[in-house]
């Protein structure tokens, strides 16, 4: 038996490794303008190609950045459903993305109408800001509300105020602000450049390897507070990591990437059911993996199904996560039922 946990364990995450791998081939050799993978192969040994500036500057910072942010916003997704102890938790669901929008909106309509640019570090501190304002209140609402399926609704309200108070905002910008905005609040990787992709990657992999290094304590949590008590843990602190870290890094998808829905309910949840276990040790790699599995393919389909005409990033990840979503609630109300 252990033997065969084992031989799944190890595949899932073959598999999960080389999906990330081929999609990446495929997120930077198909587009408007396809790319021989002999051009790729030449570009990394340093020859000159034709389409370099395409492959180099366009295409490979935006699929590290669907890479990173996918698995940042899964992982986060896969803290607060360890915090809440519910699989429908997520940063979207629950109003935390939506709060870090509306904090790096806020930022971008004050500071571009004066005429200041906007950096990536000031963009990360406004949506974690935004994203702990958010996380607070839904902190506040589960004191106070006993059913997830309620706090799911407070949520969807925090988020909504959000995103009120966010269009009030940009009724007052500029004209070519509001254009930035809209493009950006529709979620998207495009754009994204290799400065982008280096101040992604300072916050979303510490913040990673922070996280696995909690992989046994969140174990010790997962069986109840107190065997995490007996065993010597602070559960304020762990409960305090699990904000902080899932509110950094849906921070940091909002700030480069604006709202991109149902990744981080829908990509854990896939991963469980691929390993076949709920162990921390195994799920924050593996959560990290298929998070950015799941964002490069939808990144993907938004570039190519009507190319050149692009989708939104979050219309995508809404048409395929939002089904499995559903089906989460359909066999917790199942099973409910049965019990």
């Amino acid at each position: 038996m252990r033997r065969n946990r084992k031989k799944r364990y190890i595949a899932s995450f073959f598999l999960l490794a080389a999906g990330v791998i081929l999609l990446g081939i495929l997120n930077i050799c198909i587009g408007s303008v396809r790319i021989p993978l002999r051009d790729m192969a030449a570009l990394m040994r340093g020859l000159p190609v034709e389409n370099g500036r395409i492959l180099w500057d366009i295409r490979m910072p935006r699929m590290l950045a669907a890479m990173l942010l996918g698995g940042a916003l899964a992982l986060s997704g896969y803290l607060l459903q360890t915090f809440f102890r519910n699989p429908i938790a997520g940063p979207f669901v629950l109003g935390i993305s939506s709060g870090a929008r509306m904090a790096v909106a806020l930022v971008m309509i004050f500071l571009l109408g004066r005429s200041v640019q906007v950096g990536s570090v000031t963009m990360i501190a406004a949506a974690f800001a935004g994203s702990l304002i958010s996380m607070g209140f839904v902190l506040v609402m589960a004191q106070r509300v006993s059913s997830m399926s309620l706090l799911v609704v407070c949520g969807v309200m925090i988020g909504d105020i959000c995103s009120a108070v966010t269009e009030v905002c940009v009724t007052f910008a500029e004209d070519a602000d509001i254009v930035n905005l809209h493009n950006w609040s529709r979620g998207s990787f495009s754009g994204t450049t290799w400065e982008n992709v280096a101040a992604m990657a300072a916050v979303v992999v510490p913040a990673a390897v922070a996280v696995f290094w909690m992989a046994k304590p969140l174990g010790a949590y997962q069986l109840g507070e107190v065997y995490a008590r007996n065993m010597g843990l602070s559960i304020r602190r762990i409960r305090m990591l699990l904000v902080l870290f899932s509110s950094l890094l849906s921070a940091c998808v909002a700030a480069f990437a604006g709202p991109v829905s149902f990744v981080g309910i829908a990509a854990p949840y896939l991963v469980k059911g691929l390993l076949g276990t709920a162990s921390p040790l195994l799920m924050i790699p593996a959560c990290f993996l298929g998070g950015g599995l799941f964002c490069m393919l939808c990144d993907l389909l938004a570039r190519t199904l009507l190319s050149p005409t692009e989708f939104g990033i979050s219309t995508v990840t809404a048409i395929l996560g939002a089904p499995v979503v559903l089906w989460i609630m359909i066999r917790r109300s199942r099973d409910r039922t049965d019990g």
